[in-house]
C-alpha cells in the first residue's frame, strides 16, 4: 500500500515540475500543458488525502476539480488556437496584446 508520504512527495514533485515548466517554457502549448500538470498533481493530492483519512470527500472534490479543469482546458485550447492563428507562432514572446 502506498503511504501518505509517498503521495505527498509525488504530488510535490509533479507540481514543481509543472511550475518550472510554466515559468521557463516559451511555447504557449507547453505552458498550457504545464498548468494542466499542476492541476492534476492537486487532484492526486486530494485523492491521496481522502484515502488516507478514509473519507469520500477528497475523491468527490477531485471529481469537481476535474470537471472545472475540463472546462478550463476547452477555453484554454480555444485561446491558444486563436493566438496561434493571429500571431502565426506558438511563442509567448509574441504576446504583446496587452500593450496600450
Amino acid at each position: 500500500m502506498i503511504s501518505l508520504g509517498h503521495v505527498l512527495v509525488l504530488t510535490v514533485f509533479l507540481f514543481a515540475a509543472g511550475l518550472i515548466g510554466a515559468l521557463t517554457r516559451r511555447s504557449a502549448i507547453t505552458v498550457f500543458l504545464s498548468v494542466e500538470l499542476m492541476l492534476n498533481s492537486v487532484n492526486l493530492l486530494l485523492l491521496g488525502l481522502g484515502r488516507h483519512l478514509g473519507q469520500v470527500e477528497g475523491a468527490l472534490f477531485a471529481f469537481f476539480v476535474m470537471a472545472v479543469s475540463a472546462a478550463e482546458a476547452a477555453v484554454g485550447v480555444a485561446i491558444v488556437v486563436a493566438f496561434i492563428r493571429r500571431q502565426g507562432t506558438t511563442s509567448i514572446d509574441a504576446a504583446n496584446l496587452m500593450k496600450w
